[in-house]
């Protein structure tokens, strides 16, 4: 697959463009947080509608969620007998911890990868749902017990306030049905739309420009190098495992499995912590380990694979 290790050479070159930019100072670390949400809140969830309206129904019920799933549940299981039975960390560390080692970017980064070096942005959408609709919940729940009915209530709605869940499970209804959105309405979509790998990818690469990077990197301690090394390595063999010899996938699925487990932990994970006051340092740590090693392992996963 020479074409698709070309698009990761194209992403690595538009995320080093982000890095330079940003270290030379023409854009700061809180521009990146504007691009983040321009793309976060408006580019992606139009590019997530477009893409899932109009893909093919087999690309989005893919056994790739097996893959994911299989991925997730081995990764989640180590770090819970080291960090918990082993270093006695307490069921909120455990938890960020977890995450940290299984919540992956998905819905920026992964949608990047997926329409950009594999050509279908439909095959991230059942990972981007089951982190949305599944993860998100229970993580909220075990972050803050629900001691109320309104904790319970939060946790359950928290998925619907997202606005890429919101876009996928529009443009997922829309392509179920068969209904026809006008081109008049369709195509403002796709070129706002068309605008979020760009924007991710610039945005991503001014996160690992600016001060303070290498005290990140030390932040959680062993903690940060379990999360990593289970996110890095653990859960990408898994999938990849599953899916070669369980599942029998070949080329761009088999690909597409292994590249998804890759993915650096989600910023949601930090996002996560503070909000909860739960270790914020093995958050912080473990999302900025794995993004600055994600692309490089991409790509060589890309050349071994393809």
């Amino acid at each position: 697959m020479p074409g698709v290790l070309a698009a990761f050479v194209a992403l690595f070159a538009v995320a080093l463009l982000g890095y330079v930019v940003g270290a030379l100072g023409v854009l700061r670390l809180e521009d990146e947080r504007v691009l983040s949400r321009l793309a976060f809140f408006v580019a992606t969830p139009a590019l997530l509608f477009h893409t899932v309206a109009t893909a093919d129904l087999g690309s989005i019920f893919s056994p790739i969620l097996i893959t994911n799933v299989a991925g997730v549940a081995v990764g989640q299981l180590a770090y819970v007998l080291v960090a918990r039975l082993l270093w006695k960390r307490d069921r909120r560390e455990t938890t960020v911890g977890v995450i940290a080692t299984t919540y992956v970017n998905a819905g920026i980064l992964g949608i990047a990868v997926s329409v950009y070096a594999l050509g279908d942005g439909a095959l991230i959408v059942p990972v981007v749902l089951f982190q949305l609709l599944v993860l998100a919940p229970i993580i909220f729940l075990l972050l803050e017990p629900p001691s109320t009915d309104r904790s319970l209530r939060r946790a359950l709605l928290l998925p619907v306030r997202n606005p890429l869940t919101v876009a996928s499970l529009l443009g997922l209804l829309t392509a179920v049905t068969g209904l026809h959105v006008p081109d008049v309405l369709m195509r403002p979509v796709e070129l706002v739309g068309a605008a979020a790998v760009p924007v991710i990818l610039i945005a991503y690469g001014v996160s690992l420009s600016g001060p303070g990077t290498r005290e990140m990197a030390r932040e959680g301690g062993r903690d940060v190098v379990l999360a990593v090394f289970l996110k890095t390595v653990v859960v990408p063999a898994v999938a990849y495992l599953v899916a070669r010899h369980a599942l029998g996938l070949e080329g761009t699925m088999l690909l597409a499995a292994t590249l998804f487990a890759a993915l650096p932990t989600a910023q949601n994970v930090y996002v996560y912590a503070l909000h909860f006051g739960a270790a914020t340092n093995l958050a912080r740590g473990a999302i900025f380990v794995s993004t600055l090693v994600s692309i490089p392992l991409m790509a060589l996963l890309t050349a071994l694979l393809g």
